[in-house]
This record gives C-alpha cells, structure tokens and sequence, in this order.
C-alpha cells in the first residue's frame, strides 16, 4: 500500500489532500504544529478510509523538525509515494516593515523546507524509480504584492527545475497554483475576501482533485478552473506595468478589508 506524506495536513488544501489521498487508498503521513489537530484528524481519517494515518507534528520554520521530516521521507525501510509540500501562510507584513521575524519564518516554511523536503523525496524516489511530488504554489506568484507572490513565484521555477532534474527518473514533479480557496487562510490572515467576486473562489477538494488528476498525467504545472487558468496566462503574457498596476488595485483592496 503507499504512503503520503503531506505538510501543513490538517486544514484547507492539505486536508483535502489527506481525505483524498486516503480515500483511493494511501496511508498518510500528516505533518503539522498542533498536535491535537493532528490526532482528531488522523482518527477522522482512519475510520472513514480504513487506512493507517501516522502522525509527526513538526514546525518547519524550526530547522531541527524540518530535518525530522526529511530524515522520515528518507527512511527505505517505510518509503513515501507521494509528498505534497503545502504548509503555508500569509506573510502579513510589508516589504518595509522594520521587523524580518514574519518574513523569515515565511522564508523557511514556504521556500527551504520546500526545498528540503522536495530533496529528500526526490532522492529516495529517484532511486526506487517511482513516486510523486506535488509543491503548492499560488496563482498569486505572477502578481507583485509583496514577499508572498514573491515566494510563490520561487515555489513555481523551483518546482519546474525539479522536473527537469527528474525527468526521465519515472518520478512525477507537480507545482499546485490555484486561485482563491476557500479555507482557512484567509481567515488566519485577517482578510474578509469581501472583495473578491463569489464565481472566482473555488472549492478545496475540486482544486486538489484536479491537481492529483493533472500529475497523474504528468503534467509539471497544474491550474484548477478554467478561469484561473485564463487568469494565470493573461498575468503571464500581460506587459509587467500593468501587472504592477493590477497588483496595486488588489493591494488596497486587501488593505481595506484589514
């Protein structure tokens, strides 16, 4: 039977992985900070799928716990299928702000232990000549508000290096980039949302149901919905003056809504 690990596991996207990752079948690993969470999840899980839910509750800005979680995605001896890298949140400081304590606790949650964890994988999976990596990016990471886009557009060209190293291994590089979902991060985050039209949020479960279905194909980059597919190619081609622009407007609009 495989296994999946999956960071951040316990809400939004990542528990969406979970529940579907579970439901075809897969034991889970699920990391997170709260070990509480973590238990009630994992025993919601084994009893509606049937399958083993391992539990290793870890912060990945701490760099001794993110190395944890690398060393249990290293073992031969219980070897992961599929990692989904989708531990996150929103930076909620400016690029000016005096204090670099929030950016970089980002710094480390969303870009090195990426980067860690996607090695440690990479590595055991390349040798076994199989498995799955899917990092969760953002849409947001082709617009300019700040050091989160920033770190998104870091996880995308990360993921698709990957890919290229991989290529040819039988091992499937996937880089998640959805629109706006509805989860908790918004929430966390102070921001309403109030602004944001109702047809462009989309539903956690279609977004990752969408993702698995895309690196199953093997595609490198996977954009749920039709229209954030649109959305993602026009912020791509369009002239980077008006992507600053637009990240402007959408800026003061965030800014209202704290």
């Amino acid at each position: 039977m495989a296994t999946a690990l999956i960071t951040g596991g316990t809400s939004g996207i990542g528990a969406a992985f979970a529940r579907a990752l579970a439901a075809r079948g897969d034991d889970v690993v699920l990391v997170a900070r709260d070990a509480g969470r973590l238990g009630e999840f994992a025993g919601e899980l084994e009893r509606r799928h049937g399958v083993r839910v391992e539990t290793l509750p870890a912060d990945l800005s701490d760099r001794t716990q993110a190395q944890a979680v690398a060393d249990r995605l290293a073992e031969p001896g219980r070897p992961v299928e599929t990692l989904v890298n989708n531990a996150g949140f929103s930076v909620g400081a400016t690029l000016l702000d005096p204090s670099m304590e929030r950016h970089d606790r980002a710094a480390e949650v969303m870009m090195r232990s990426v980067l860690l964890l996607q090695g440690a994988a990479g590595r055991a999976m390349r040798e076994r000549g199989h498995g799955t990596i899917i990092n969760v990016g953002s849409v947001a990471g082709y617009l300019a508000q700040g050091h989160y886009p920033a770190i998104k557009s870091y996880v995308r060209v990360l993921t698709e290096s990957l890919a290229v190293e991989l290529a040819g291994t039988g091992v499937r590089v996937c880089v998640l980039l959805p629109g706006w979902v509805r989860t908790e991060f918004h929430e966390r985050a102070g921001i309403k949302g109030s602004s944001i039209p109702g047809p462009l949020w989309l539903d956690a479960d279609r977004v990752v149901a969408a993702c698995l279905a895309d690196a199953d194909r093997g595609r490198v980059v996977s954009v749920p919905s039709r229209r954030f597919r649109v959305i993602a190619g026009a912020l791509r081609h369009a002239p980077r003056p008006f992507v600053r622009w637009v990240s402007g407007k959408l800026s003061a609009a965030r800014r209202h809504e704290r």
